[in-house]
């Protein structure tokens, strides 16, 4: 009789999902990761106009149009002090594809893989579909990642570690000195450091930095997307950037799991790196006054919260019984252990939602609070 692979019974559904589907019609969601702003005109346009020319009708190459790769190294180029050549980038279906096909390419069975704890859910189930065995690296108290630990947790068996700046789930900005030290590690270990950048413009009085920038070998990949800097997620858009050699290997995953990325998202990705970018500094305007608006509500709360420099999280350690009272009074977040056991005491919460909804929020979380103490 057939069963299932072992792969495949290593990992679970979501613990964000679980939280979402246990949730009330009418609940205020405070657990999703997407912005709450429109796709931007031009980029909705572009794909509409590629759709009615025909041009979006056929496949495109397993990489993506030559137009967008180039649009995303000139991306490169103008914000993060690096180049990439246009044929070493594939456009992904979002950076979850991206991660994967980077996961697949380069991790043997048995062999592991470094990632922040707590962090992204997808680190840890797409090093077990890989074959991979996830080693989580635990976080310092302001919940960014010290570059000594990861060089402390890696082995022979080391095939790679993850960074991730801003951080999903905990908003941490990693600091210049630490991603030149995550570039020496890759070089100095000659592991694979796979860096998650989708975060990468939403960041508040901070520079996002890159590894990829201070690497002196092609020990770094990166990963990226759309789906946060121009709020289209369901676009499904993103990209790998690397070297020759590692792309032609990421390339033969994708060439069978994906084909090619969507060629209306194409389009629209292309536009949206390429076009105006001032809705992206209006975004960020509006994600930090909202993350002020729940942080000070936090701290009237009596909840330690490391101020988060990025992304739209925040995560407090909570008391016992607060994920359940907050999510029983009708406000949706993701219980911290959710990422991680070093999440265990924390919540996740999103404030890419309106402020009218985050203020009422915050007064709910503010009567579940006074219910656990």
């Amino acid at each position: 009789m057939t069963g299932f692979s072992r792969r495949i019974e290593e990992i679970s559904i979501s613990g964000i999902r679980k939280v979402f589907e246990a949730a009330g019609e009418d609940a205020i969601n405070l657990g999703l990761g997407q912005p709450d702003f429109p796709t931007p005109a031009h980029a909705k346009r572009a794909a509409i106009d590629a759709i009615e020319s025909g041009r979006a009708d056929g496949y495109t190459s397993n990489k993506g149009t030559l137009e967008l790769r180039e649009a995303i190294a000139a991306k490169h180029d103008r914000d993060n002090d690096f180049s990439v050549d246009p044929e070493d980038v594939i456009a992904t279906a979002g950076g979850s594809e991206a991660l994967h096909i980077a996961m697949e390419a380069h991790v043997e069975d048995g062999q592991e893989v470094l990632f922040p704890d707590p962090g992204f859910v997808s680190y840890d189930a797409l090093t077990r579909l890989a074959g991979g065995t996830p080693k989580p690296v635990e976080l310092r108290e302001d919940l960014t990642m010290d570059p000594a630990a990861v060089e402390a947790a890696i082995t022979e068996d080391t095939a790679a570690f993850v960074v991730n700046s801003p951080s999903n789930p905990t908003g941490a900005v990693q600091s210049e000195e630490d991603m030149r030290e995550f570039a020496r590690i890759a070089d100095d270990h000659d592991v694979l450091c796979i860096t998650d950048e989708v975060y990468e413009r939403i960041t508040f009085g901070r520079d996002h930095h890159s590894p990829m920038a201070f690497a002196e070998t092609d020990n770094v990949v990166v990963v990226n997307a759309c789906s946060k800097t121009y709020s289209m997620t369901g676009w499904r858009l993103g990209w790998v950037a690397g070297s020759e050699r590692r792309i032609e290997r990421m390339l033969r995953a994708h060439q069978y799991v994906q084909a090619c990325a969507s060629a209306p998202a194409q389009f629209a990705a292309e536009a949206a790196l390429s076009g105006p970018q001032d809705v992206v500094g209006q975004m960020v305007e509006t994600f930090e006054e909202r993350r002020d608006i729940l942080l000070d509500g936090l701290e009237e709360m009596g909840l330690d919260t490391p101020t988060p420099q990025g992304a739209f999280y925040a995560m407090p350690r909570v008391p016992d019984g607060w994920v359940d009272a907050v999510i029983d009074r009708g406000v949706v977040v993701v219980p911290g252990d959710a990422f991680g056991q070093g999440g265990a005491g924390h919540a996740r919460i999103s404030y890419a939602a309106s402020t009218e909804q985050l203020k009422q929020a915050v007064e709910i979380m503010r009567e579940a609070t006074d219910a656990v103490r």
